[in-house]
């Protein structure tokens, strides 16, 4: 895929193994959240980050986003000017905040995401045990947003824990958003 991407992992990075690493790999032009921290996550220094690359990449851009870095594109959506300008957003795994398994202790100022729609196309992909947040949750996030919401069955947080490998699911959901 020729298009400017940009991914957004979750806390701790995505490790080598991780489906979005793994499309890096074949896609060395894509860009990555540059995070000061990937341990402590502050989201004001997600939401500036995330503006800094869209910005460099300019419109056309399609963001990639796992588990904390799909909360990070929802406020960053919230505030920015070059929201509307991007091709669109495949977000994978969305946390639940107010669950009892959310890093509330290494993720400032996540507990509360805007909900207004977004305005671009979005693909919100669950798993049906995801220990972070329920498919029902995850469904009701999606719809408030104005996203498709895909259920992909039980995959665990859709990462490399879960054996998925360049997961070919996602990247087929990631080449229909860019045709959109």
């Amino acid at each position: 895929m020729d298009r400017s991407v940009l991914i957004v992992p979750g806390i701790n990075n995505s490790d080598a193994l991780h489906w979005q690493t793994l499309w890096q790999a074949k896609h060395p032009h894509w860009q990555r959240l540059n995070a000061r921290d990937w341990d402590q996550v502050e989201c004001e220094d997600w939401v500036e980050t995330i503006e800094q690359h869209v910005q460099t990449l300019g419109p056309d851009t399609l963001i990639v986003a796992h588990s904390l870095g799909c909360l990070a594109v929802a406020h960053w959506a919230a505030r920015s000017d070059h929201a509307a300008h991007i091709r669109g957003a495949l977000l994978v795994a969305v946390p639940d905040p107010a669950s009892l398994s959310f890093p509330v202790s290494a993720a400032s100022g996540f507990r509360h995401t805007p909900a207004q729609r977004f305005g671009f196309p979005c693909t919100v992909v669950s798993s049906s045990n995801d220990p972070y947040a329920t498919a029902d949750y995850t469904q009701h996030w999606a719809s408030t947003r104005g996203a498709e919401w895909v259920d992909i069955g039980a995959k665990g947080h859709v990462s490399s824990a879960n054996g998925l490998g360049g997961w070919l699911e996602g990247y087929q959901l990631l080449e229909r958003l860019a045709r959109h």
